[in-house]
C-alpha cells in the first residue's frame, strides 16, 4: 500500500466531507481497516476507499473522549480500574462456585 497519508493505528484523521475519526486497526489478511469516528460509530474499509476518501491527519480532537462517556479528567484515574479489577475479580469467583 502506497498512500499520501498511510494509515497509522491510533492516529486521527479527517476526510474530505468532514467525518473525524481513528483508525483502530489494520487488518493485512484482507487489506481493511477499522475505524471509530468521533460519534462512537465503527466502520470498516479497504484500501481503495482509503485512498479515495483522501484523509488528512489531525489532531486528536479536544474532546475525543465523548463518545465514550468517559470525561477527560476520569480517563487516567485509578478508580475506574479499581472498578474494572473488582468488577473482573467478581466475575472470576462467579466461574469457581457454580451452583
Amino acid at each position: 500500500m502506497s498512500f499520501k497519508h498511510a494509515p497509522k493505528i491510533g492516529d486521527w484523521y479527517k476526510n474530505t466531507i468532514g467525518d473525524v475519526f481513528e483508525v483502530i486497526a489494520q487488518d493485512a489478511d484482507d487489506d481493511t481497516l477499522e475505524l471509530q469516528y468521533y460519534d462512537g460509530t465503527l466502520g470498516e474499509l479497504d484500501s481503495e476507499t482509503w485512498e479515495h476518501m483522501g484523509p488528512e491527519p489531525i489532531e486528536p480532537p479536544e474532546d475525543w473522549s465523548a463518545s465514550m462517556d468517559i470525561s477527560p479528567e476520569d480517563a487516567n484515574t485509578p478508580e475506574i480500574w479499581s472498578e474494572t479489577e473488582d468488577w473482573m475479580n467478581a466475575l472470576d469467583r462467579m466461574d469457581r462456585n457454580p451452583r
